[in-house]
């Protein structure tokens, strides 16, 4: 009895971890849809009119901040809330005559979607749910942050459709994806090589020989442990150079080779708004997706005890079913509210001075300052866009973007230049700056914000 007992636990322990983190990767108008399709498919559960404050639940005469919850108590630089506002597709104070300056594109195609497109074709209806799940796991580089054996229980599917799916996405493009290193990375890239390419097949054998070997250009030890010249070990480790990248996200982010351009008339409705109050703390919106109070029908539970014996099993099934999904939503605001009450103390500076002053910091930091796993701060970033007091909206993984204050610096010099700089005399000037940086580290971040070579751009006139 008390086996059974435990086991029934872990299941709902499960099924909540698996549909929170489905919903946490969900942008306010996936969730919103998601919501409405709950609505729609189970009676027990309820979306009311009233407009009551997402935190507390006091009862608001209009969808506007909750008085209570948006005070700031004592020497807080920030509130943060869960918002029954309604996101307004830009920042509330920014003035009429702005429109449109300023504003960010909406985001390019989610690498997710991009990558679940190719797949279609080759998977069953059954596991289309759980690629999805699969890609949402990946961390900034594209590995996967969680263990294959954890994504089958959380997904109640077995080991071998996991591998199947993994195995599936990695040679996707960018290939790669959903591996566990760069090394695995680097030989899934390999498998897309015509199997008769002599130059792929060393590469392979570089790779499985000492991968710590090729890091350290240790050419040697790897010649005599394949049996080969080292100029032949030189050559495969160009090979690989040139064309493998040992990081598969940044293959569509960035690097060579860009996501899709949105059209640029389409901007981003925030998911969340921060704001810059005349006297007093930044406040943090996260706005609500849907309106109204989302709860289980007291009378759907209440009539549950007379329920005959033909429905009273479907009726428990979807109480249950309702109570998890408002449990769950509930779990995702909290996460939210407690990763945006972190990054706002971290990036002030950011939020208020521009891209320069971007601190560093990475989701496995962050997951560790707020006590959960990396891939959950990766699902609650994904495909969300956040409004900042200066009316930019930007997508919230840019807090992560660690090249950004080195993009914007040489976005700057090369606004400032006379003659156009090359990628090595803007390393120097780097250098100088005290960032340490290789000349085909600053070709790539160019490459990222769309400026041409130096050989391509234009003199500037001297001013008169």
């Amino acid at each position: 009895m008390l086996q059974l007992q435990d086991h029934s636990l872990r299941h709902v322990a499960t099924a909540h971890l698996a549909q929170t983190m489905s919903l946490l990767s969900l942008s306010n108008e996936e969730l919103k849809d998601k919501v409405m399709e709950e609505l729609a498919n189970n009676p027990a559960l309820e979306l009311l009119d009233e407009i009551v404050c997402p935190n507390c639940h006091a009862r608001l005469s209009t969808r506007r901040l909750c008085p209570r919850c948006s005070a700031a108590t004592g020497e807080q630089d920030s509130v943060v809330l869960i918002s029954a506002r309604e996101a307004s597709g830009r920042n509330g104070s920014r003035r009429a005559e702005d429109d449109g300056d300023g504003l960010e594109p909406a985001a390019p195609e989610s690498l997710a979607i991009y990558v679940l497109q190719q797949l279609a074709p080759e998977l069953d209806p059954a596991e289309r749910p759980l690629a999805a799940y699969v890609l949402s796991s990946l961390d900034e580089e594209g590995f996967l942050a969680e263990p294959q054996a954890f994504i089958a229980r959380a997904t109640r599917s077995s080991l071998a459709q996991v591998e199947r799916v993994v195995s599936l996405i990695s040679h996707c493009d960018p290939a790669g994806l959903a591996t566990a290193g760069p090394r695995q990375a680097l030989l899934a890239q390999l498998d897309l090589f015509p199997a008769e390419s002599a130059e792929a097949q060393l590469a392979r054998g570089v790779l499985q020989a000492g991968f710590e070997a090729l890091a350290s250009r240790d050419y040697e030890t790897l010649a005599r442990a394949l049996g080969v010249r080292v100029g032949q070990v030189r050559k495969a480790a160009q090979f690989i150079q040139t064309n493998l990248n040992p990081f598969p996200a940044r293959a569509y982010w960035g690097s060579g080779r860009s996501p899709r351009s949105a059209d640029s008339n389409v901007y981003h409705a925030p998911d969340i708004q921060i704001s810059q109050q005349l006297a007093g703390p930044m406040l943090v919106e996260i706005f609500s997706s849907f309106p109204g109070w989302l709860r289980v029908n007291p009378d759907f539970r209440k009539a549950l005890p007379q329920a005959d014996g033909d429905h009273s099993e479907a009726w428990k099934s979807h109480l249950e079913r309702a109570s998890l999904f408002v449990k769950c939503l509930q779990q995702r605001n909290n996460t939210m509210r407690k990763l945006m009450e972190e990054i706002v103390d971290r990036q002030r500076q950011f939020i208020l001075e521009g891209d320069r002053k971007l601190f560093p910091m990475t989701r496995a930091e962050l997951a560790t300052r707020i006590g959960v796993h990396e891939s959950t701060v990766s699902r609650a970033v994904a495909n969300k866009g956040i409004a900042l007091p200066d009316g930019r909206i930007i997508p919230l993984a840019r807090f992560f973007d660690r090249s950004l204050s080195v993009r914007d610096r040489i976005k700057e010099l090369i606004g400032q230049e006379r003659k156009p700089l090359t990628d090595d005399e803007i390393a120097s000037v780097l250098s100088g700056d005290g960032v340490q940086i290789a000349r085909r580290t600053v070709a790539k971040y160019r490459s990222i914000e769309g400026i041409l070579p130096a050989r391509l751009r234009k003199k500037r006139e001297a001013p008169a």
